[in-house]
């Protein structure tokens, strides 16, 4: 049997999946590093410290599944996207901590930069935040001496976790990134699909430190047999959120999935229409198989499943996750109570970060059950205000939506999100989406499928959930959520 080898390489952790050539998970391997948080609002990983577990996975994922150096055919690698790291061309060794995705620290210099907002969206699709990469590489570049040192003597490499990992496992000998990652770091022409001279120049970064940018499904190059002892072809790399995209096999113009995570990140597949959102949306590129660009509308709700953690850790009323549908389901409704979030303000399509959590419509009655049972409503209703956003923005109605993620075994959510957004709601069987898509762009470029056709075969349904709620039903709820948000969004 023949394998292919997938880095899942996380915010709080790092995987190592291993997949028979069916795309069927024989094996896998999880490790948890240290988060740093130097200062209120910054937030750091070590690079050595990714790097170990990285390895370390692949070593015990390889020993626990019995799999032989030998029978592996190809790695994919899918990453938490906008973190950077810089490094030594020379010695390999970082010079600073990655600065993650999360990290806050440049958002005074966004401010700064208010003027070239609408520039920046129209060539990147993104909206000017700290939260995409470009203002953290100019931090560095500013704040850290080696990198001035190492600039002028041209050893200065920087990138996403990806690019890090691929030139680590390489030896050095591989410097690229994918459209994917790329096109998160604000510095990336999703039109021209190239490095952005203004962007650049505005940054203060040179292009000529940024990796070689690649299609997703292509052989980066291969692995150094004395670093992992096999050689190996890296021929998959996708950011977290475009390869579950993928891996949800949301190949056609349209085709929409929700991950449901701490928070719920809702990707629409748009073809090779790059969409200018009206309403609160951003576009990057999706996972590309060949030159060929494909775009993709994407929004970000902050909270989703950390709701659930909150009952459990801070109001106390469950003491586990799994608690929560059982008591959402002992009443039959929320007897008027919306919770709304907004604990670190409001995401898409509202970005409103003044915006606060809370809970409205509390009476006498009211009781743990309907708290809880308005908490898990709160994330269908976060998640639908997205979903009208994209139908506004593509003119188009949303018959069915792809879900992954560790809420969507909670079948009261996903009935409530069938319901309030009236859309089937699709539960893969597989559930490992986002590792699965970094194997099926690895598995496309080593010709073990021929069509992406044959790859949907591959991927069956557990189960499909059906609205089942009245539009006056439907209608009075999301009158209630809007009320709720508009208190929410008072100063």
């Amino acid at each position: 049997m023949k394998y292919i080898l997938v880095i899942d390489q996380g915010t709080t952790s790092s995987r190592a999946i291993l997949f028979n050539v069916n795309g069927e998970a024989v094996g896998q391997a999880q490790q948890e590093f240290k988060q740093i948080y130097p200062h209120p609002g910054w937030v750091e990983h070590d690079p050595i410290d990714i790097l170990s577990s990285v390895r370390s996975v692949i070593s015990t994922a390889l020993t626990e599944a019995r799999v032989k150096h030998s029978e592996l055919i190809g790695m994919g690698i899918t990453n938490q996207r906008e973190s950077i790291v810089m490094w030594d061309k020379q010695t390999g060794e970082p010079i600073y901590n990655a600065i993650v995705w999360q990290c806050r620290r440049t958002m005074s210099r966004c401010i700064e930069l208010e003027e070239y907002k609408e520039e920046i969206l129209k060539r990147t699709g993104l909206k000017l935040d700290s939260y995409f990469s470009a203002s953290k590489i100019e931090w560095l570049l500013k704040n850290v001496d080696k990198a001035k040192e190492l600039l002028d003597r041209n050893r200065l490499c920087v990138g996403t976790i990806d690019t890090f990992l691929m030139w680590q496992l390489s030896g050095g000998k591989i410097y690229k990134t994918d459209y994917t990652n790329a096109s998160r770091t604000m510095l990336y022409n999703i039109h021209e699909l190239c490095w952005d001279s203004m962007l650049c120049d505005l940054f203060g970064i040179p292009k000529n430190i940024l990796p070689e940018v690649c299609p997703s499904s292509h052989i980066y190059g291969y692995t150094d047999q004395e670093i992992l002892g096999f050689k190996i072809p890296i021929c998959g790399v996708a950011g977290d959120q475009q390869s579950a995209l993928f891996g949800q096999c949301c190949f056609e113009k349209g085709d929409l999935k929700v991950t449901y995570g701490t928070g719920c990140f809702l990707l629409m597949n748009t073809g090779s229409e790059a969409f200018v959102s009206k309403n609160g949306l951003i576009t990057s590129l999706g996972c590309q198989t060949n030159q060929k660009p494909s775009y993709v509308l994407e929004g970000s709700v902050f909270v989703g499943g950390a709701v659930i953690q909150w009952l459990r850790d801070e109001l106390k009323v469950i003491s586990s996750a799994t608690e929560s549908e059982a008591l959402a389901r002992s009443v039959e409704n929320t007897n008027g109570v919306y919770l709304v979030p907004a604990f670190v303000g409001l995401g898409a399509p509202y970005w409103n970060f003044e915006a606060e959590g809370l809970i409205t419509g509390i009476t006498r009655g009211t009781n743990k059950a309907h708290i809880t049972r308005a908490a898990l409503e709160a994330i269908a209703f976060e998640v639908n205000d997205v979903v009208e956003a994209m139908k506004k923005d593509i003119g188009v109605d949303i018959l069915t939506i792809e879900v992954d993620g560790g809420a969507i075994g909670n079948n009261f959510l996903m009935e409530f999100q069938a319901d309030i957004s009236n859309a089937y709601i699709a539960r893969p069987k597989n559930k490992e989406v986002t590792a699965l898509g970094a194997f099926y762009l690895a598995a496309l470029e080593l010709q073990l499928f021929d069509s992406l056709e044959e790859i949907k075969l591959k991927n069956p349904i557990e189960r499909t959930f059906i609205p089942n709620m009245s539009k006056e039903e439907r209608e009075t709820k999301l009158k209630g959520w809007n009320k709720a948000i508009r208190k929410a969004s008072l100063k």
